[in-house]
């Protein structure tokens, strides 16, 4: 059966700047940022929404790319992980990363960068269970770099209770 719903003009804005594409209403946001916008650090991977390595920040919260509709996009805020702005959570994020080596393959980790940016990116910061709670909810790692992004997790707790304190 064919969708015979005619392409539509979809505005939102993609890492600070305003982004259109002219789209079917159903296309996956995750196709739109790959195949429109470039932004190859958002991954395909089950296609479902249940594995993470698609995950962006629609308005502020994760949301898997691979199962949100264009239309559901309009108006709206969508940041990825190449679009981290100087002095964020999300780029403190990718350093700490960095630096203790919390990746193995790489092919999911930028979805779980993503969600613990977000978690960290609020007035109370959170504790290493609340974070462990919303990647075992978003996310699915094979690679056994658990315990590298534990501890960078855990360093950058301990930066946004400092950060909160000051």
């Amino acid at each position: 059966m064919q969708d015979d719903t005619p392409l539509k003009p979809i505005a939102f804005t993609l890492d600070g700047k305003a982004f259109e594409v002219v789209v079917h209403p159903n296309t996956p946001l995750l196709s739109i940022l790959r195949e429109d916008a470039g932004r190859l650090g958002v991954r395909p991977g089950c296609l479902l929404g249940r594995c993470g390595s698609c995950m962006v920040l629609v308005d502020g919260r994760p949301m898997q790319s691979c199962s949100t509709p264009a239309w559901s996009i309009e108006g709206r805020h969508i940041a990825t992980i190449e679009g981290a702005p100087p002095g964020s959570w999300m780029e403190r994020v990718r350093q700490v990363f960095l630096e203790e080596q919390a990746a193995q393959c790489g092919y999911c980790v930028n979805g779980i960068m993503t969600t613990v940016a977000s978690c960290l990116d609020r007035p109370e910061p959170p504790d290493r269970e609340q974070i462990i709670k919303q990647l075992d909810h978003n996310h699915l790692c094979r690679c056994g770099a658990h315990v590298r992004m534990l501890r960078a997790i855990d360093r950058l707790i301990a930066e946004a209770r400092q950060k909160a304190a000051a």
